[in-house]
């Protein structure tokens, strides 16, 4: 069976706490199960940036915030690893290793962040090297990769297809600080480069556009890759 690492951006499933979406992603989830096994690495998202901001107010470190970022990823990882019941390992990953033990029950294996600096892009990367996954799936607020973005710059390029060496020359000179919010960031890319994983970025703000593309090959986004096939579907 493939296995898929799905970086779910907490702006995607809990853009606050009164606005999540976690019943509509266990219900794709537990679909894209019968065709692959599947890993989530879920972000912060806006309750993250809500504390990151306190605690610059408070003058804490840029390396503490991203500590604190991190506990809120695990607790948004903790509420869908929940909410799955059964279909989940009952435990939030908290190292790759982990992840990879945990994986060995078949069961869907969630995780948040796991070191200071790093965003839940750049851990799904390094966890699809550590379990051999066939695909990285970037699920975001946006609908592909642009050249800038396209919420911003009306006149961003929107790419189907990149090489990695392309993707890091659009994402060289993007911000790395506790709580950043891009499409991808420049750890994910070089790992994504070096271990010839594909990425295919997503529109995650509707969950049936995973199952789509995972089950049935339709999928509309961008793909990342030496080769400009889509790995879909599984």
């Amino acid at each position: 069976m493939a296995k898929i690492v799905l970086s779910l951006g907490g702006s995607i499933l809990v853009p606050s706490l009164e606005s999540h979406t976690v019943s509509e992603y266990v219900a794709a989830l537990t679909t894209m199960t019968d065709r692959a096994q599947v890993f989530v690495v879920v972000g912060g998202g806006g309750e993250a940036r809500r504390y990151i901001k306190a605690a610059r107010s408070l003058g804490i470190s840029e390396a503490s915030s991203d500590e604190i970022g991190i506990m809120v990823t695990r607790i948004n990882a903790t509420l869908l690893m929940l909410a799955l019941g059964d279909a989940a390992y009952p435990a939030v990953a908290t190292s790759y290793r982990q992840a990879r033990e945990y994986g060995e029950s078949g069961k869907i294996v969630v995780m948040g962040g796991v070191t200071p600096g790093q965003t839940t892009d750049a851990v799904s990367a390094v966890l699809a090297e550590t379990v051999g996954a066939d695909v990285i799936i970037n699920g975001t607020s946006v609908d592909a990769i642009y050249s800038a973005d396209p919420k911003v710059e009306k006149g961003a390029r929107r790419y189907d297809h990149l090489t990695p060496a392309e993707l890091l020359k659009i994402i060289s000179t993007a911000r790395m600080d506790a709580g950043s919010n891009m499409v991808i960031d420049i750890v994910a890319a070089k790992v994504v480069e070096r271990s010839g994983i594909p990425l295919a970025v997503i529109d995650g703000r509707n969950p049936e556009n995973l199952v789509a593309a995972v089950c049935e090959g339709e999928f509309a986004g961008t793909i990342v890759s030496e080769d400009a096939c889509t790995p879909f579907p599984l």
